[in-house]
């Protein structure tokens, strides 16, 4: 089983560890480069927070930005801050299910195409819905190369991702979309919770679902209300 997951914009300050060295799927390494450097030179520009899509709040981001190739990196797993990362709590799983995310937790990231959550990385600023010069719009950058990665992988594709970095990648028929619904209408911010709740739930199950009704079956034995559809799966948090 992969567990598909996007990024999120909250990030931890500083990281601890080398600079930028090999990353997990290293066949990705040039494109990674590539969009390294292209994000370094974007940060320069006088228009580089309407470029980047930041406020003017967010300006620090730039300077993140600019020290990629030599900031302290952390792991994956503990740069990501937001909602989805808090409840999904890496840091408390135990052994098992910690061995169980490295193993099929796949993070997608505007910068590094995707990311294992052992990786080390620095902190940065860029998302999958920024056209990025000269590279274009980086969804569709990176589609291609991630395809060719993830298509090799087995097992059933959960997607969390939210739409931006959805497109990416299509897992197609061994994929199925989790969606949260309250009172029948789809959430945002209560969505990234309850996903990182259910990608937790799975890692300390041990299940391995092979396809969507089975998936059905162990989220409802876990616990939430589920219904299917077709590519995806419905849970009610109301």
């Amino acid at each position: 089983m992969l567990i598909l997951l996007p990024p999120s914009e909250g990030k931890a300050a500083e990281g601890d560890g080398p600079a930028l060295a090999d990353l997990s799927f290293p066949s990705l390494a040039r494109p990674r480069a590539r969009v390294v450097n292209a994000l370094i030179k974007a940060s320069k520009r006088r228009d580089a927070l309407d470029v980047l899509g930041l406020s003017k709040g967010q300006a620090a981001e730039l300077d993140r930005n600019l020290a990629l190739k030599t900031a302290a990196t952390l792991p994956a797993g503990e740069l990501y801050t937001g909602v989805l990362y808090d409840n999904l709590g890496l840091a408390t799983l135990d052994g098992e299910a910690r061995a169980r995310a490295e193993e099929s937790l796949v993070i997608f990231s505007g910068l590094w195409g995707v990311l294992r959550v052992g990786d080390r990385v620095p902190p940065y600023r860029l998302s999958m819905g920024v056209s990025l010069p000269p590279m274009g719009a980086l969804a569709a950058f990176w589609r291609p190369l991630v395809t060719k990665e993830l298509d090799r992988l087995p097992g059933l594709a959960v997607d969390m991702r939210s739409a931006t970095y959805a497109g990416a990648w299509k897992a197609g028929a061994r994929g199925v979309a989790v969606r949260v619904l309250r009172d029948g209408k789809v959430v945002s911010h209560m969505a990234k919770a309850t996903r990182g709740e259910i990608a937790r739930s799975l890692l300390l199950s041990g299940a391995d679902p092979a396809g969507p009704d089975e998936l059905a079956k162990v989220l409802d034995d876990l616990g939430y209300a589920v219904r299917q559809a077709p590519g995806r799966i419905d849970v009610d948090v109301t």
